[in-house]
């Protein structure tokens, strides 16, 4: 049984039996604290974190956060794994797909929006965008003090 806070450092090098065995050991030490609260007697655990000048809240508080430091490193793990087993497949899982907004989402990727059809290539190969060029006549300018010159 753990009687101080867990690191979310010391967790990332376990591998996943350990997390789960240490998950199972923090619930139950969990679980035994509440039954002990509400029978209210003085058991050896309580007595420890009342010399430890540790208060029965704030050690339960810490225990849920390690347990859900503990869930939070398997996850992660998890989806890591996840992520590269599905690295260069067509599809993804939803919860593994970026969640940016919904029209991000619908918007057309930039392939497609690149395509061109093939009436439109031969709409652009036969009626080219034409250019034109303007050609200045320095005789007919304008000066901003007398007008034309």
């Amino acid at each position: 049984m753990s009687t101080s806070k867990i690191k979310a450092g010391q967790l990332w090098g376990k591998n996943k039996d350990d997390l789960k065995k240490q998950l199972v050991d923090l619930k139950t030490e969990l679980a035994q604290l509440r039954t002990q609260k509400v029978a209210g007697g003085a058991n050896s655990k309580l007595t420890k974190m009342i010399l430890a000048n540790q208060s029965l809240p704030s050690y339960s508080h810490d225990l849920r956060k390690s347990i859900a430091r503990v869930l939070t490193v398997i996850n992660a793990t998890q989806r890591s794994q996840l992520r590269i087993l599905y690295k260069n497949k067509k599809y993804l899982p939803l919860d593994l797909r970026p969640k940016k907004t919904r029209a991000m989402r619908r918007r057309l990727t930039k392939h497609e929006a690149t395509l061109v059809s093939e009436k439109q290539k031969k709409r652009q190969m036969h009626f080219p965008q034409r250019k034109y060029a303007v050609k200045v006549r320095s005789a007919f300018s304008f000066s901003w003090r007398g007008g034309v010159g």
